[in-house]
């Protein structure tokens, strides 16, 4: 099997970070914008809608919200648009997708709560001292 990988382009380094800034809000519209793509490559309509993936990834955005240096940002934002890339080219599989983008480990914690109940102390204590 041929396959002929596309060179990511490095950007050069943003000299501010105002510039900075700029490009996160750059890689936001352009993740945006895939969405709609994500979503059919994937067949995510019956999991999520296209307005909670957004708001996933501005989530994913904010978490790095306190970092001042250029540098890392520019960092930061390569690696998102890896991984944007992969997922657009359909690199990952949709479990991949769905366990990280739509359930993430908001949806793991509320599990594990309902398994437990009604069960032995025995089953208790050993799901307190295995799970997180």
């Amino acid at each position: 099997m041929a396959f002929t990988m596309r060179a990511v382009k490095v950007p050069p380094n943003s000299a501010s970070l105002e510039e900075a800034r700029h490009r996160v809000f750059d890689f936001f519209k352009q993740a945006c914008r895939s969405i709609p793509t994500v979503m059919e490559i994937y067949n995510l309509d019956d999991v999520v809608t296209p307005s909670q993936l957004r708001s996933t990834i501005a989530k994913e955005i904010r978490k790095n919200q306190n970092i001042t240096n250029p540098k890392v940002i520019d960092m930061l934002l390569f690696k998102g648009m890896e991984e944007l890339n992969n997922i657009v080219e359909h690199a990952k599989q949709r479990h991949h997708v769905i366990g990280q983008y739509v359930i993430g480990q908001e949806g793991l914690v509320q599990e594990l709560g309902s398994k437990d109940q009604g069960s032995s102390d025995f089953l208790k204590k050993f799901y307190t001292s295995n799970y997180f």
